[in-house]
């Protein structure tokens, strides 16, 4: 226990690098930019988790910490799906779920987006052979319209992949 102890004092963190903030005041600008363009105002997020290893969970409440601060990309969370454009949904949707997420689905206002984010919710991932899971994740319950894999995806992942569900043409 002693040399374990030690070997944690002695090595760096096992994080990653912070973003470089040129990085992120691009894409900030071209979130804040595509928004208000395709919607008129800012980009309201449902997230649900479907029944993940909150692993995931943990990377997109990252998008609200000093280094990404979420609000100044145009982007929010919302409680109400009914508030909602587009719902991002983590987990590999188990089986008690399954009611809840299409309920959401249901709740939400036309138009929406559908983003399955992470490995589980691709229907991969640890729970993927689990008799309480729905085969095949997200898309088996609900038509995905951006998947943004990863097990977890980074929050750079996550807000690239929101910027590219935006720039993709109306349908």
């Amino acid at each position: 226990m002693r040399k374990l102890l030690f070997q944690g004092l002695t090595r760096s963190p096992l994080t990653e690098a912070a973003p470089t903030q040129a990085e992120l005041a691009a894409l900030a600008r071209d979130l804040d930019r595509t928004a208000q363009a395709r919607l008129g105002h800012s980009l309201s997020i449902r997230e649900v988790d479907a029944g993940s290893c909150n692993g995931c969970e943990l990377e997109i409440h990252a998008l609200g910490n000093a280094f990404y601060d979420l609000e100044r990309f145009g982007l929010r969370f919302v409680a109400s799906p009914r508030h909602a454009d587009v719902l991002l949904v983590t987990g590999p949707v188990t089986l008690n779920m399954r009611e809840a997420l299409v309920r959401t689905y249901d709740a939400t206002p036309n138009p929406k987006w559908v983003v399955a984010a992470g490995t589980c919710a691709l229907g991969d991932g640890v729970f993927a052979d689990s008799y309480a899971c729905e085969k095949g994740g997200v898309a088996a319950v609900l038509n995905v319209d951006l998947v943004i894999p990863g097990c977890p995806p980074t929050p750079i992942d996550l807000l690239k992949g929101l910027l590219a569900l935006m720039e993709r043409p109306a349908v």
